[in-house]
């Protein structure tokens, strides 16, 4: 059925539009009703974030005009992608409703052993690097086979998870503690330097608005097979336009200083892959279902063993992406890796940026708002020449807000029966 011809049949003709007691959007002032009804049912998406981020800028700016200059955008960029990375793999264990503790720890590890291989054994980095990955995705397996077969609560096993990982970083560093990687490897300039060529950041800007129309599309038309109602071509249309238009805009901006950072690109492409496997496939449509409810997951048919073991080993496999590239960017490996806030950072970006802690309900993107957030609360402070003790209590203050928000839209939803 092509959009034209579904524009003129008859609504009930329509399998979702057939029963007339249910209200539906039609036309723009439609679409922002359904938005406003969806709001007030406790449906709040990534709202309270953006509207967060948006009151944390505009404070900071005001208060030093230098916090949202190109420059100081780029290094918060770089500054997101490590923690941020680490954050993506929380997401996947929140949205089961259970916690890894030992991310830190893990990230922590695959920065000691690239150092301890590459530098101490002289193997191929590539090979270092794989390394660390594969032992990230190990401790996964070990923490899913505990859940899966002992029934340990994921809070027991990665808190043990967390000591015992991190007396083995202790001790492949040694009495050193530290190991210097080569400044000038490609590695380390990853991790610090590089940034894309004007040209490849406009190209991949305009491929993002063409990939949400071509997403867009392909899902109407399937709506449309199935007799559904879908979003017309023309809306479609606008709605990538403005999203390209905008993306142009903030790669432009950013251009004019260093430009957008390879580091931060490789995070967002992680970002968009784990959207897309958790939205499209049918192993993210497991997901939430067993996040949901994980009784009812089993009699439907899913594999549920399979499902926490997938998500712990993703967790615990960028966990040590996410320690690779912290490596990179401090271009060493030491004690301190993993250590200090990065366990409660990774873990606050996923809640602030939207993942309920109760479980089933989550998104990829919430890393990266979140990410964003507390890192914007630590780049203002520091321009600010306050103490980290404020930073702490801020992204404290921000965590708990986000926790109440999610708490008070689930009781929302339930009332009104979209739980």
């Amino acid at each position: 059925m092509s959009d034209n011809s579904q524009q003129s049949a008859p609504q009930a003709q329509l399998l979702d539009r057939a029963d007339v007691r249910v209200k539906h959007a039609e036309g723009i002032g439609g679409s922002v009703g359904a938005f406003l009804d969806r709001v007030r049912s406790g449906d709040l998406g990534s709202l309270p974030v953006i509207v967060g981020l948006a009151i944390i800028w505009t404070v900071f700016q005001s208060l030093n005009p230098v916090f949202l200059s190109a420059n100081n955008l780029v290094n918060l960029l770089f500054d997101c992608s490590t923690v941020g990375v680490i954050s993506l793999g929380i997401v996947c264990v929140l949205m089961l409703g259970e916690i890894d503790l030992s991310v830190g720890s893990v990230s922590g590890l695959a920065s000691a052993l690239v150092g301890v291989l590459w530098v101490n054994e002289g193997w191929p980095v590539g090979f270092a690097i794989v390394t660390a990955m594969a032992a990230g995705a190990v401790i996964g397996s070990i923490y899913a086979l505990l859940f899966n077969r002992f029934g340990m609560p994921s809070f027991v096993s990665t808190l043990a998870g967390l000591l015992a990982v991190l007396g083995l970083q202790l001790y492949l560093l040694g009495s050193t503690g530290s190991i210097n990687l080569p400044y000038e490897s490609p590695l380390v300039n990853f991790g610090q330097l590089m940034v894309m060529p004007d040209p490849v950041s406009y190209a991949l800007a305009a491929i993002a608005g063409i990939a949400i129309f071509v997403t867009g599309y392909r899902e109407a038309a399937r709506r449309r097979e199935a007799g559904l109602s879908a979003q017309s071509t023309a809306s479609l249309v606008v709605r990538a336009v403005v999203v390209t238009v905008a993306v142009e805009a903030i790669v432009f901006y950013l251009n004019g200083a260093r430009g957008i950072p390879w580091m931060f690109g490789l995070f967002v492409g992680l970002v968009v892959a784990m959207n897309y496997a958790l939205k499209r496939t049918k192993w993210g449509r497991s997901m939430h279902a067993v996040g949901g409810n994980r009784e009812a997951a089993r009699r439907a048919g899913i594999n549920v063993r399979y499902i926490y073991t997938t998500a712990f080993m993703l967790c615990s496999m960028l966990a040590a992406t996410g320690g690779i590239l912290a490596a990179a960017r401090l271009a060493s490996s030491s004690q301190q890796a993993g250590t200090g806030d990065v366990n409660l950072n990774a873990i606050a970006a996923a809640v602030i940026g939207g993942t309920s802690l109760f479980g089933g309900r989550g998104s990829a993107y919430s890393a990266l708002l979140g990410i964003i957030v507390i890192q914007s609360i630590a780049s203002g402070l520091t321009l600010l020449d306050l103490s980290s003790s404020l930073r702490y209590m801020i992204t404290g203050a921000v965590l708990a807000i986000a926790v109440i928000v999610d708490s008070l839209a689930r009781r929302s939803r339930v009332s009104h029966g979209r739980a």
